[in-house]
């Protein structure tokens, strides 16, 4: 399979590179995924679990790439819960070989379904931002109606998400940002604009939840949650895509299929 690597940390996304790779095998309660798009957070590559396995052991050359959305191709022993052919998305475990790449190898239980009406793209690009605003606000943050919430980078892939989920559950959302994001900010439901100040901070860890991906699918599906998308790009072109000369807005997805 066609898969993107990193070998070399100080490299940082110019060190990425289009290589072909064995296909993975599905362990026990696995499932391999035929992966349609892939989402990418770009502060992975200083994360410690893209170069070194729980164990402070090297796993270079290894894939980045934790967001997918795509189709079930092969069931682990004891796996339940999933069907071969069954549309999915979900969050890889940040300890293995990620989504960038033809097929990954994931444990069952970090996959949602994707609604047939949701296209692939738009699902590769929820489970990091959703997930990350779900679990900070609800969570971590235990938000209640009439709250306020201080929504920074709020037209970035997770703030927008963080708007967007506060706005519904009743609170009153504050957004912040550069000054040309002002209307960007405005349209994902902050009902204020102003520069960064201090707010309550609570530092996590996102994990997957196939409960809480259903509810984010489902308020895409009904129209309440937008996703933010800046760019698109082919699994032959993201080498140069994950190394944009110019800043954009949103998540980068890479389409595996088209």
């Amino acid at each position: 399979m066609k898969a993107i690597v990193v070998t070399d940390q100080a490299a940082g996304t110019a060190g990425m590179k289009l290589v072909d790779r064995p296909e993975p095998q599905a362990a026990i309660n696995d499932v391999v995924v035929q992966v349609h798009a892939s989402g990418f957070v770009p502060t992975e590559l200083a994360w410690p679990s893209t170069w070194t396995d729980r164990l402070d052991r090297d796993r270079t050359p290894s894939i980045p790439g934790h967001e997918l959305a795509g189709v079930v191709t092969a069931l682990g022993y004891g796996t339940t819960g999933l069907s071969l052919g069954q549309r999915v998305f979900g969050l890889a475990d940040w300890y293995r070989d990620g989504t960038l790449a033809e097929c990954v190898a994931i444990e069952a239980r970090n996959l949602a379904p994707l609604p047939g009406d949701v296209d692939f793209t738009v699902g590769a690009s929820l489970p990091v931002s959703g997930l990350t605003a779900w679990q900070g606000l609800f969570q971590h943050g235990r938000l209640q109606a009439g709250q306020s919430v201080l929504a920074h980078g709020a037209a970035g892939a997770v703030g927008s998400v963080v708007a967007q989920l506060a706005r519904e559950a009743g609170a009153y959302v504050i957004g912040t940002g550069r000054a040309a994001d002002r209307q960007t900010v405005l349209d994902f439901g902050a009902k204020e604009f102003v520069r960064p100040s201090d707010g309550l901070a609570v530092d996590f860890v996102v994990e997957s939840d196939r409960v809480q991906l259903s509810e984010i699918v489902q308020r895409v599906r009904d129209g309440r949650l937008r996703t933010n998308i800046g760019n698109v790009s082919t699994l032959d072109d993201a080498v140069a895509a994950l190394n944009p000369t110019e800043r954009r807005k949103g998540n980068t997805i890479i389409r595996v299929r088209p």
